[in-house]
């Protein structure tokens, strides 16, 4: 299936196809759009979380997702079982340590420490010898006031913290491995469904193992919040992960690892956004100054000087 065909599969041409954009730009407006859709997640979530536990919701999301990408698997290649898997695992335990952390804090204070991911993606690059550019530690400090201005609601460290910087760390290992594993696969959408489907099976297997011999399943009352949710669930399977993942997996094939996370910091914002439209929630002054704090870093990590713009077009 040509690029053209995979978008228009998941209704994503018009971002990465007409825009008349150079690939990189268009690279970054579709992992803005990535962190945009995210933040529509927390509510959905929190609508399912009354009836469902977090390995439930994780299950049933990648598990219908995986099922809609599946018929991609026919054109897989060793190598691409092996890259799909390990970003699938990497990204399941980042839901699991996320999550975990998150019943043990609050979700401000969650966001904050989940997004400091922002700073593990330039310290693995900085371990593996790629110095960041100045333009981006610039961002990546205004990210962090914009994160703290958002998030952080004070009180002492405590273990959710703890696992919730885990989950940070893993998603900024996720971030690294997907720029280079993006380039490196021989089709970015078996790349999506092989690491959906490895969620999905991580997911399956916690429940069998953890979560239902603790808690035995009522089929019957299962069943009947299953259909109530009906919507939710359909949204994020579809649109939240099938075809987010796909986009997101694109856009870091065309982008680097440290503009993704400056741009995936954005998120805390994004799901601010999304409350107060879905769920009614407002945001603070503090809120308000953070975000743009936020939407500083994103336009400074994508800023180049007149002189290297000329020195680039004479080239």
């Amino acid at each position: 299936m040509a690029l053209h065909e995979q978008c228009h599969f998941f209704g994503l041409c018009p971002i990465l196809t007409t825009i008349a954009l150079p690939v990189r730009l268009r690279g970054i407006f579709a992992l803005l759009l990535v962190t945009l859709v995210w933040g529509t997640t927390f509510p959905a979530m929190k609508d399912l979380s009354i009836h469902f536990s977090a390995v439930w919701i994780v299950a049933i999301r990648f598990s219908v997702a995986g099922l809609l990408l599946s018929p991609f698997l026919l054109r897989a290649k060793v190598a691409d079982y092996a890259a799909g898997a390990l970003l699938g695992v990497t990204l399941f335990v980042c839901y699991m340590l996320q999550l975990s952390g998150l019943e043990l804090t609050s979700s401000n204070r969650n966001a904050f420490v989940t997004g400091l991911n922002v700073l593990v993606v330039p310290l693995l690059g900085l371990a593996m010898g790629k110095i960041p550019e100045r333009k981006i530690v610039f961002a990546i400090v205004l990210a962090i006031g914009g994160l703290f201005a958002l998030c952080w609601d004070g009180g002492s460290w405590g273990a959710g913290d703890n696992l919730a910087l885990g989950g940070a760390f893993c998603f900024g290992a996720y971030i690294k491995l997907l720029e280079v594993m993006s380039r490196k696969a021989s089709n970015f959408m078996v790349l999506t469904a092989i690491q959906i489907i490895v969620v999905a099976a991580c997911a399956g297997a916690w429940l069998l193992v953890w979560e239902l011999p603790r808690h035995p399943l009522n089929w019957t009352q299962f069943s009947t919040d299953g259909a109530s949710d009906f919507f939710n669930f359909l949204y994020l399977a579809l649109v939240a992960t099938a075809s987010i993942i796909a986009l997101q997996t694109w856009g870091q094939r065309n982008t680097s690892a440290n503009e993704a996370a400056v741009i995936y910091a954005f998120e805390p914002a994004c799901a601010a956004i999304a409350a107060f439209f879905w769920l009614g929630e407002t945001m603070a002054w503090r809120g308000v100054f953070g975000a743009l704090l936020l939407i500083a870093g994103m336009i400074v990590s994508q800023w180049t000087p007149r002189d290297k713009d000329a020195v680039l077009v004479s080239g």
